[in-house]
């Protein structure tokens, strides 16, 4: 839960389910999913909606879908078992994409609630925040150009799409075809200009090339882009790498991504609510070592330059978060990793030291 000022930023789910409701009926594999999030949410705005002036929905609800249902390393673990990913069951190639749909529904429920019930009495905004990468073309060829545009419609406009116009992206229906669930006409209109703002989580830069068309039997979210990524071109990294293994770092790309949300999906209000890098988590390193993250400053000063440049080129971005304020529990990457401005000593009861790039930003911010 980010603050601006004395202004918290709350997001409502971050893949944490009831373990109950995904014994019952399978959590958001369900559409009675949307019933009991509509509940949960009016708990949060009746109890919650005096302070809390930003909500968020949903958090990447693209890493819930395609790391639990389509990979597997995330809760609840479940992929098709021709993967041979040690997953609790399931099904790559049609689970994503109904968990995707009942977070959408999900979605549209909690802002219809809020707008009709809480917002003009509570004078608070809410949003949804979402991930992506970006995807330069591996080449100036029509095919691999194309590439990179189906590689961010799926990642990102798989929901962004519709939030705006009511219906997943034409070339993911062209090719998952009847895997891919469909919206009603009510559940359209429901969906389209739900949200008050964007909030926009990102991180990393990939190459993308067209992959040629698998005629397997075995058809997965993973694979139906048709869509190869690289972290090179002709041996020559798109950038430096972090501590995560995906992170290729990219500062042009936060640019490239603000100006295409703008062109795209009719110049939202935005929110950078996660930009970051990380380092690993070595124990030889003395402290003054591990706080002295020069590579972190030159992370944020590149990108804060490039979000400066989309701001004057007509994005409507209204703050930035950075990932994160302390070193904390990564996920799969648990404490092997470390994302923090404020280093936190795990073998000295969790004592917090700032690193330089906290000092770089105090000293960035004091004439705000």
């Amino acid at each position: 839960m980010p603050f601006i000022g004395l202004t918290p930023f709350v997001t409502l789910f971050h893949w944490d389910l009831p373990q109950t409701l995904e014994d019952e009926y399978g959590g958001f594999l369900s559409p009675h999913i949307v019933n009991h999030f509509q509940d949960y949410v009016e708990l949060c705005y009746k109890e919650f909606g005096d302070r809390v002036k930003h909500w968020s929905t949903l958090n990447e609800p693209y890493t819930f879908s395609n790391f639990g249902y389509a990979i597997g390393s995330h809760a609840p673990g479940r992929c098709s078992t021709w993967q041979q990913l040690n997953c609790t069951g399931g099904d790559s190639s049609t689970e994503p994409y109904l968990v995707t749909h009942h977070l959408l529904l999900a979605h549209a429920a909690a802002i219809k609630l809020y707008k009709n019930k809480y917002q003009a009495s509570q004078n608070g905004v809410i949003g949804i925040t979402l991930v992506s990468h970006w995807f330069e073309p591996l080449s100036e060829e029509k095919e691999n150009k194309n590439a990179a545009l189906r590689a961010l419609d799926f990642m990102f406009g798989w929901f962004v799409e519709p939030l705006t116009s009511g219906d997943y992206p034409q070339s993911m229906r062209s090719l998952v075809g009847s895997r891919l669930p469909k919206f009603t006409k009510e559940q359209s209109e429901l969906l389209i200009g739900s949200f008050d703002f964007l909030g926009l989580n990102y991180y990393a830069g990939y190459y993308a090339s067209d992959a040629p068309q698998n005629n397997s039997v075995y058809a997965s979210y993973t694979t139906d882009a048709g869509v190869n990524l690289s972290s090179e071109r002709n041996g020559v990294p798109i950038g430096s790498k972090g501590a995560s293994e995906w992170l290729n770092v990219y500062p042009q790309g936060i640019q490239d991504l603000l100006l295409y949300t703008k062109k795209k999906y009719h110049n939202p209000v935005i929110y950078i609510t996660e930009n970051g890098v990380d380092e690993f988590n070595d124990p030889k390193l003395s402290l003054a070592e591990a706080l002295n993250d020069t590579h972190r400053i030159d992370y944020y000063n590149r990108h804060l330059h490039y979000v400066q440049s989309s701001i004057h080129n007509g994005v409507k971005v209204k703050g930035f978060f950075p990932w994160t304020l302390l070193d904390n529990f990564e996920w799969s990457s648990g404490y092997s990793v470390r994302f923090g401005i404020t280093y936190v000593d795990y073998n000295d009861r969790l004592k917090r030291h700032p690193k330089l790039s906290a000092h770089w930003f105090k000293s960035f911010l004091k004439p705000y």
